[in-house]
C-alpha cells in the first residue's frame, strides 16, 4: 500500500466501509473486523484489495453493520445477507473454507 492514498474517486465524508471476518470451524457467526467513514472507509477497501480480498458494495449492510463494535458477532438480522455475500465471495474466488462447500446444481 503506498503512503499517499489516491482514492479512485472523490473521497465523501459519509462514504462507508465495513470488513467482516468468519473462520467456520473456529466461530460461530462472522465478526466486523474493521468500519470507517470517509478517508478511513477508502482505506479499509484499498488494504482489501490490495490483498486479494474480495470487495463487494452494499450501502445498506455496511450502514447495519457499521453500528455494530469492532470484533463483535454480526447481529442476527444480518446473517442471510451476509450468508448470501460469502457464498459470492468464495465462489467467486473458486476457494471454500473447510467444511463448507457449495450446493450440488440441481441438473
Amino acid at each position: 500500500m503506498s503512503d499517499t492514498y489516491k482514492p479512485k474517486r472523490p473521497v465523501a465524508d459519509d462514504d462507508l466501509a465495513v470488513a467482516i471476518s468468519y473462520n467456520p470451524g473456529e466461530e460461530q457467526a462472522p465478526r466486523l473486523v474493521a468500519k470507517g467513514k470517509g478517508w478511513l472507509a477508502h482505506q479499509i477497501i484499498e488494504v482489501a484489495e490490495a490483498n486479494g480480498i474480495t470487495v463487494r458494495e452494499d450501502a445498506d449492510l455496511a450502514l447495519i453493520l457499521s453500528q455494530v463494535d469492532i470484533d463483535s458477532e454480526i447481529p442476527l438480522e444480518a446473517f442471510t445477507v451476509v450468508a448470501e455475500i460469502l457464498s459470492y465471495v468464495y465462489a467467486k474466488n473458486k476457494t471454500w473454507p473447510t467444511g463448507l462447500k457449495p450446493a450440488e446444481s440441481k441438473s
